[in-house]
C-alpha cells in the first residue's frame, strides 16, 4: 500500500514539473506583428516565429513563407512554433 502511495507522489509531482517546463508566457515574446490578412504573428525571443490567424487560433505556417505585414514590409517566417502560439493564446484559459 506504501509503495502505491509514493508512486502516486512520485508521478504527480513529475507530471507537475513536465507540464510547467512547456508554460508559455507574454515575456517569451519579443514582439507581435500584425499582418496584413488580420493574422498576427510572435516572434518569440529566441527568434522562432509562432502565428494566430485572423480569428484568434494557433495557426500553421511553414517555414521560409514571406508574409506581409500591415505596413506593407514582408517578413519571413522563421519555424513554426504552433505549440508556443497555443499555449500564449490559451494560457488565459488556466488557473
Amino acid at each position: 500500500m506504501l509503495k502505491k502511495i509514493l508512486v502516486a507522489a512520485v508521478i504527480a509531482v513529475s507530471s507537475t514539473i513536465a507540464l510547467s517546463a512547456f508554460a508559455v508566457d507574454m515575456a517569451q515574446v519579443s514582439k507581435s506583428i500584425p499582418l496584413k490578412d488580420g493574422s498576427t504573428v510572435y516572434i518569440f525571443k529566441d527568434g522562432k516565429m509562432g502565428m494566430e490567424d485572423k480569428l484568434g487560433r494557433a495557426t500553421v505556417m511553414k517555414q521560409g513563407h514571406a508574409m506581409e505585414t500591415k505596413d506593407g514590409k514582408k517578413i519571413i517566417m522563421n519555424g513554426n512554433e504552433i505549440w508556443r502560439a497555443q499555449e500564449l493564446l490559451h494560457s488565459t484559459h488556466r488557473e
